[in-house]
């Protein structure tokens, strides 16, 4: 049977989704690793979207606490908001209180990566308070660490991104993820694809 790795995500302007695209081609190429793209429910009204002039959702299927359960690891994505995951992932993770019940995702790897306006908008503090989500449901947090080797020391470049997981820095909106960025995110599904299998294969 496939093991399982769902990413996770929320993108209001396509940055997260353009490193959530790339890290489900990085968690597919381990052997024997089923990839799948999840979108959590969109909390704004559609006309207060159209103010932001935020595009169109794409066509990933909306997760649901129950989907979640199915998945064997995960690699959970948003855009920051003042240093925190956006209000719409923390309302899909506020409506998973039926699996912390269970402690359905006990055991389970997962890792994060995210998306802010500056460099120091929030890369770091982001994957750090989103943390204490993964904590209660006792998931296993699984950093990319320096994994990524020289790319993690790139300092010619504006690179998004740390030892907590993939990143990108989305500016006034008109940037869009670097070659290096999303080298870095298939690198982390690559990365926690091959950990949960191994997991999986010794449980």
């Amino acid at each position: 049977m496939a093991t399982k790795v769902y990413i996770v995500y929320y993108s209001m302007y396509g940055h997260v989704e353009k490193l959530a695209e790339e890290i489900k081609k990085g968690a597919a190429s381990v052997e024997g690793v089923e990839a799948k793209l999840w979108q959590v429910p969109e909390t704004l009204h559609e006309d207060v979207l159209g103010k932001m002039s935020a595009p169109p959702k794409s066509d990933a299927p909306i997760i649901t606490p129950t989907d979640l359960a199915e998945g064997d690891g995960f690699v959970f994505g948003f855009p920051t908001r003042f240093g925190m995951m956006s209000a719409q992932f923390k309302a899909f993770f506020d409506s998973t209180g039926g699996l912390w019940r269970t402690q359905e995702l006990a055991g389970k790897p997962a890792g994060i990566f995210y998306s802010t306006g500056s460099q120091g908008g929030g890369q770091e503090t982001t994957a750090l308070t989103a943390i204490t989500q993964l904590v209660h449901h006792g998931m296993i947090f699984v950093p990319i660490g320096y994994t990524f080797g020289a790319g993690m020391f790139e300092m010619e470049k504006v690179k998004g991104g740390s030892p907590y997981g993939a990143g990108t820095f989305a500016g006034d909106g008109s940037r869009q993820p670097s070659e290096l960025e999303l080298e870095q995110a298939f690198h982390q599904g690559k990365h926690i694809a091959t950990i949960t299998k191994k997991l999986k294969g010794v449980a």
